[in-house]
């Protein structure tokens, strides 16, 4: 009843405004709007000086080192086929150009999600059987 009048408010991280939170970075939509501005700056950037390193970037786009790096890992940016900089998987370690896992991981780590849901799928239940349950509401005796 009351939940949705309740609206999430944060500081924004770029301007300190209070902006009603929705999802994404804690950043107001004139914020998110420059960054989106800044991104696509820097994206332009690398396709016409293709083997740039992220401090170049960031000197020339005027943008932290950080964030050039936090669009790598969110797969928004690629660094190009022989740079002299790579990023590590966060898993094995292993060199890629953006992201935060190599093939292999993902792989591996898809592999486990299927097998876990394989493992814990509801067993089906026939309509017929779904009439004849007491449906009742429970709850849990916290003792």
């Amino acid at each position: 009843m009351f939940a949705e009048g309740i609206m999430n408010v944060k500081n924004c991280r770029g301007c300190g405004r209070l902006f009603n939170y929705i999802s994404g970075a804690f950043l107001c939509p004139a914020c998110r709007e420059k960054m989106e501005e800044k991104f696509q700056m820097v994206r332009e950037y690398i396709r016409e000086n293709p083997g740039v390193g992220i401090q170049q970037v960031s000197e020339d786009c005027d943008v932290e080192t950080s964030q050039v790096n936090q669009w790598l890992r969110e797969e928004r940016l690629e660094l190009t086929e022989g740079s002299p900089l790579m990023l590590g998987c966060v898993s094995c370690g292993s060199l890629i150009r953006c992201g935060k896992y190599c093939e292999k991981c993902k792989s591996n780590i898809t592999n486990g999600f299927r097998s876990v849901m394989k493992g814990q799928q509801p067993p089906v239940e026939h309509p017929a059987e779904r009439k004849n349950r007491d449906s009742r509401m429970r709850f849990l005796d916290g003792k």
